[in-house]
């Protein structure tokens, strides 16, 4: 299988250009959408979701990540090998989180190049490529060499990384390794945890943890966001 992560959203023909260069080159693997609207240009809070949703992944799978304001400039193409699952997209950080918590991982450059390589659109011209390649089982074009690491960044992150359809905040905290009794504040407001949305009562927010194992504030049948004025990349605080 291979899963799409991008920022690209739906507007445009970008997914759709992507997924046809995959599908023309491997018309037997499945392609899935993971997810289209990581934080635009923002690697440092795409990479917390990235790790999240890694577990979607199967040894034999491959996922195209692409979050990539450096396109055409001097961040390197990787594909890179972790706990038997291919990761190809940009050395920018993305795959920094990702690469923390693995079992093993190796890391390669890509080094091939199509006859066609825009400047501006490497997932359509390299990554789907190379994607497609390892998905059928073809390494070639990879150079071993290890990834700029971005070993300042947290392991977990403090900090809105996805506003959903709903509104709801997810952030870049692991829920499992906060206390049951943590509270966070924001906007002034101090947010108790919950099981689940049908624990709390209409209108009130909280946090609770996601499906993906992620500390997320939301509000019953509301608005987190709106109501608690936050947009991505904005700070939570955790108080207890």
């Amino acid at each position: 299988m291979i899963l799409l992560f991008t920022d690209f959203g739906w507007s445009g023909p970008y997914m759709g250009e992507m997924r046809a260069v995959l599908l023309r080159r491997a018309p037997h693997v499945p392609v899935v959408d993971l997810m289209i609207d990581a934080p635009a240009f923002r690697p440092d809070l795409a990479a917390y979701l990235l790790a999240a949703l890694w577990p979607a992944a199967e040894p034999g799978d491959v996922i195209v990540a692409v979050v990539d304001p450096g396109v055409g400039g001097p961040r390197r193409p990787l594909a890179v090998e972790v706990d038997g699952r291919w990761l190809v997209g940009p050395d920018n950080g993305l795959f920094e989180i990702v690469l923390r918590r693995a079992g093993s991982a190796s890391c390669h450059v890509i080094a091939w190049r199509p006859e066609r390589l825009s400047a501006s659109f490497h997932g359509r011209d390299l990554f789907a490529p190379i994607a497609a390649r390892l998905a059928t089982g073809d390494r070639a074009g990879l150079v071993v060499q290890p990834p700029t690491r971005h070993r300042d960044w947290p392991d977990d992150l403090a900090a809105v990384v996805h506003i959903d359809g709903y509104g709801n905040i997810v952030t870049g905290l692991r829920a499992s390794l906060l206390s049951p009794d943590a509270v966070f504040e924001v906007d002034g407001q101090r947010l108790a945890r919950q099981r689940t949305f049908a624990d709390a009562p209409p209108g009130a927010a909280f946090w609770y943890e996601n499906s993906s194992g992620l500390a997320e504030i939301a509000v019953n049948a509301g608005r987190a966001a709106e109501r608690l004025r936050v947009a991505v990349g904005d700070p939570v605080g955790l108080v207890a």
